[in-house]
């Protein structure tokens, strides 16, 4: 969906260098059809002019929390209300702190608390601001609350320091919005995600786990949330909020994991097992803590339920997705994968490329061939990912 003709975009800019970007953001949307207002604040002026958004707009902008063009007075509550969609690009640090943490001390953080319409942000900052634990408790709560965080990405800063922190082109910015207003490729589907490791004791303090922080599964639900669907995530330990109108369905071990999807999976339109699961558990797991000893321990460790088999195995089971996380011959584990689970989607990547990471690189592989999906942060591939998995249902 790259068509925004008729919708009504409040265009938030914030004091940061990339401010020039929301110059070509506003020239997208208004060739496309949207109606722009543009509100800036008193740090973006000093990055660039509203004179030159409104002219490209083709309507005043606004700055002031009191401007008396507005009626009574009042642009944190008029400036919104017709409205389909505020996007604030760039959204600085203090602006992300702000709206997280319910502060309006200006006419644009105002609006976005007083707002009946979807906020989405184009966060961009110098890459120890965006790290700074601070900034990611903000982040994570925005994402809670609903908010649609897009980006950052890495490349060069302003301050010649690379990293995490860039703020998307305005093209990619314009295309996350589009898609946000149409259609939803989803609505009425209900979809069933595994996301996280899980963790199988060795005693009460040990045990067996994967390398995962749930990222992509968390990022896959969020897609899934905002094209319509009805989400259940099936997650194990992680530190991540799950997205706004998730429900979340907490387990340990892969025998809970594989419990908890399969009491649910015959209800499920779509199933998408991103979880990284242990295949092994510990039989004889000790109620205590084990002493260190003289010599070497040996454990003794079982199969665990292969639940994407057992689901794909389903009779009028859902849609299966599966996910590979290998450390080489990406293309020929994966296929090998695909065709042994006999699912119709399976997406794969090297796993010493994502694991903790906010981007990724994914290789879809279905029936038609292999499908590339180049380095992004994992909200941008989870959507790739959940419009590809729209376009095969309706074959299905």
């Amino acid at each position: 969906m790259t068509d925004v003709s008729g919708k009504r975009i409040l265009l938030g800019i914030t004091g940061g260098i990339a401010a020039y970007k929301a110059a070509e953001l506003t020239r997208l949307f208004v060739k496309a059809g949207a109606d722009v207002r543009v509100v800036m604040t008193e740090a973006a002026c000093r990055f660039i002019t509203p004179a030159t958004l409104q002219a490209l707009s083709g309507q005043p902008v606004h700055t002031d929390m009191w401007d008396t063009r507005v009626p009574d007075s009042m642009g944190h509550i008029e400036l919104s209300r017709d409205r389909d969609i505020i996007v604030v690009a760039p959204a600085t640090t203090d602006f992300l702190a702000k709206v997280a943490n319910g502060l309006g001390d200006d006419l644009l953080s105002a609006l976005c608390l007083a707002r009946r319409c979807p906020l989405m942000v184009a966060p961009a900052m110098n890459v120890e601001m965006w790290q700074n634990a601070a900034t990611q408790r903000n982040v994570e709560r925005l994402r809670a609350d609903g908010v649609g965080i897009l980006g950052p990405t890495e490349g060069d800063h302003a301050d010649r320091e690379g990293g995490m922190g860039r703020m998307l082109e305005p093209g990619e910015i314009f295309a996350e919005v589009a898609a946000a207003l149409g259609p939803k490729a989803l609505t009425k589907k209900k979809v069933l995600i595994t996301a996280g490791p899980t963790y199988e004791p060795i005693d009460t303090v040990r045990g067996v786990t994967n390398q995962s922080s749930g990222k992509m599964g968390y990022a896959v639900a969020q897609a899934a949330v905002e094209a319509g669907a009805e989400v259940t995530l099936v997650s194990g330990a992680t530190v991540l909020a799950a997205p706004a109108g998730v429900e979340r369905v907490d387990v340990i071990t892969a025998r809970d994991m594989h419990k908890a999807v399969m009491a649910r999976a015959k209800q499920a339109d779509v199933f998408i097992s991103v979880a990284a699961v242990a295949d092994y558990h510990p039989v004889d797991p000790k109620p205590h803590k084990i002493k260190r000893g003289n010599g070497n321990l040996k454990l003794e460790l079982a199969l665990n339920p292969d639940i994407l088999g057992e689901v794909a195995a389903l009779a009028k089971g859902p849609f299966c997705v599966g996910f590979a996380a290998e450390t080489e011959d990406l293309n020929a584990n994966a296929q090998a994968k695909r065709k042994k689970k006999r699912i119709p989607l399976l997406a794969a990547n090297l796993a010493q490329e994502t694991f903790g990471k906010d981007t990724n690189a994914l290789t879809l592989f279905d029936e038609d061939g292999v499908h590339e999906l180049p380095r992004a942060p994992k909200i941008v591939l989870a959507r790739q990912l959940i419009e590809h998995i729209a376009k095969m249902l309706p074959q299905r």
